[in-house]
């Protein structure tokens, strides 16, 4: 599976001027795009909302080899409860922590030079003081699971994932397509994993011919296919097609066709500034909110 990638994840943003002062400032992200759309996606991408909608993407360096952020705005919606589900994001940065002492952006210290803090809308980060050892300071991203066998048998025997650590004693894994990209963390808790409204979604993309026979694999498993396959617009950019689907904790996952992903994804060097002017121009929160409602169910 050395041609699948690990992409982004997707954050449902309340204040977007704090959200990207956050990863702009204090993390050291660039803007990589900036997309604004009138409508609900038709694969949810923006979550169970209808109304007009905005996608910031932001990382250390371009999508074809750095694992970065979807900041996702829905216009009128200023917070999302948060579940128990995500569990944070692990980079190596020590400029990051500098920023942050600098900015006073709160930072705990939770072992040796590793230290917690929080975007705004609560979404954990854990920074550790060092350069990165590779190209991507994005290590992993930790997600709850309920039992992580039956987890582990989905993401690594059906989505083919090489799982690189394991304990079973702590409860945890770590799982990659390969070396050199973000690994995914599988952290059991407790209980049930609890969604909330701030769930995100991870993203991964795979050859465009690869997308029919996943959606096929995960019928004939009788796994969750929230979205079959699907095209989707960008207004000006490559159309791309996608399928979503959820895991046996309610996680969803995004896998896109490769090729015109890569298309889609070209660094904008207009990104920051057609961010800038949206936020700037967003002085009609209240007229959004009475028309950006989550989609009725059924």
């Amino acid at each position: 599976m050395a041609t699948r990638r690990a992409l982004h994840f997707v954050f449902k943003v309340g204040n977007r001027f704090q959200t990207v002062h956050f990863f702009r400032d204090v993390l050291g992200m660039q803007v990589l795009r900036h997309e604004e759309f009138e409508e609900g996606c038709k694969a949810a991408c923006n979550g169970p909302y209808d109304g007009k909608w905005s996608k910031t993407m932001v990382g250390f360096g371009p999508e074809d080899d750095h694992f970065v952020a979807e900041l996702t705005y829905n216009y009128g919606i200023g917070d999302y409860k948060l579940g128990n589900d995500f569990m944070g994001i692990t980079l190596a940065s020590s400029q990051a922590v500098s920023n942050a002492r600098k900015l006073e952006w709160p930072l705990s210290k939770v072992a040796e030079g590793i230290f917690e803090t929080e975007a705004p809308g609560g979404y954990k980060f854990y920074l550790q003081d060092r350069c990165p050892s590779q190209s991507d300071p994005v290590l992993k991203v930790t997600l709850a699971v309920s039992d992580l066998q039956k987890s582990l048998n989905y993401w690594s025997n059906l989505l083919g994932m090489k799982i690189y650590e394991q304990d079973e004693e702590k409860q945890r894994a770590l799982l990659g397509y390969a070396d050199n990209q973000c690994k995914l963390e599988l952290q059991g808790i407790q209980g049930a994993v609890d969604h909330a409204a701030a769930f995100g979604r991870i993203a991964f993309s795979c050859p465009q011919k690869e997308l029919p026979d996943l959606e096929d694999l995960m019928k004939r498993e009788s796994h969750s296919i929230l979205t079959p396959l699907v095209s989707l617009d960008t207004p000006g950019k490559a159309t791309v097609q996608v399928v979503i689907l959820a895991d046996p904790d309610g996680h969803e996952i995004c896998f896109v066709g490769d090729e015109a992903f890569r298309e889609l994804s070209k660094m904008d060097p207009k990104g920051s500034k057609l961010l800038d002017d949206a936020m700037e121009a967003d002085k009609s929160d209240e007229w959004f909110a009475t028309r950006n409602k989550p989609k009725a169910s059924g």
